[in-house]
């Protein structure tokens, strides 16, 4: 008789239908992600917001097996990353965590690798608004795959839950939407996915701006 193998489970934030696309890492807005790895710890996303400053989520600097916060010169980052090739790298000279306890880290670079970055949104989307999300996810974790057709399913001072598909590596990615002049704006940064069906949570731009403000340690 035939055997029916047992199917795969579904990846956390993903759930079972595939709604996520390859995207060229070299164009807009997705030229301003990059990819944030510390070797042998973690591999995550990150996201361009100056020349040398990413923003990406503060667990991404913890190390896995240490429980430790990594060292700045193990994080590096990489723009344009693709298939094992990439436009421009740097490491980290220092990283500085939300001191109001939001999974986010503000990351300064030894280098200007940003040539191409993205603002904040002005406010934080209500529920409903349509947004994407992309990054590395660890399933093809060679190019930036984004759910381009999603939406914010509930917004508060503290968290947006969303319905985009995003499975483990896209924790620093930014979730988009856009700005009333069409530009790209960052309204979200991605920090956690459910693990029973698709979509995940993000931190507000409003709690990433103070972040971002803070001076540097």
């Amino acid at each position: 008789m035939l055997a029916l193998a047992a199917a795969a489970p579904a990846l956390p934030g993903v759930g079972g239908t595939e709604t996520r696309m390859t995207v060229d890492a070299t164009a807009l807005p997705w030229r301003a992600l990059a990819r944030l790895q510390v070797p042998g710890e973690s591999r995550c996303t990150s996201v361009m917001v100056g020349p040398r400053t990413a923003l990406t989520a503060a667990h991404c600097l913890t190390g896995p097996r240490t429980h430790r916060p990594v060292p700045p010169a193990s994080v590096h980052v990489l723009i344009g990353y693709a298939g094992g090739q990439f436009a421009r790298h740097s490491i980290a000279t220092s990283y500085r965590l939300d001191g109001r306890g939001a999974d986010v880290a503000v990351v300064t670079l030894a280098d200007p690798i940003g040539a191409d970055t993205l603002r904040l949104a002005d406010a934080d989307p209500p529920t409903g608004t349509a947004v994407v999300l992309g990054g590395y996810n660890r399933d093809r974790a060679e190019v930036i795959e984004a759910d381009m057709s999603c939406r914010v399913i509930d917004a508060t001072s503290a968290r947006l839950v969303h319905d985009c598909a995003g499975t483990f590596g896209t924790s620093g990615a930014p979730l988009l939407g856009r700005a009333a002049d069409g530009a790209w704006r960052i309204v979200g940064l991605q920090v956690a996915a459910f693990t029973d069906h698709i979509g995940g949570i993000a931190i507000p731009a409003s709690r990433l701006r103070p972040a971002l403000s803070a001076p540097a340690n």
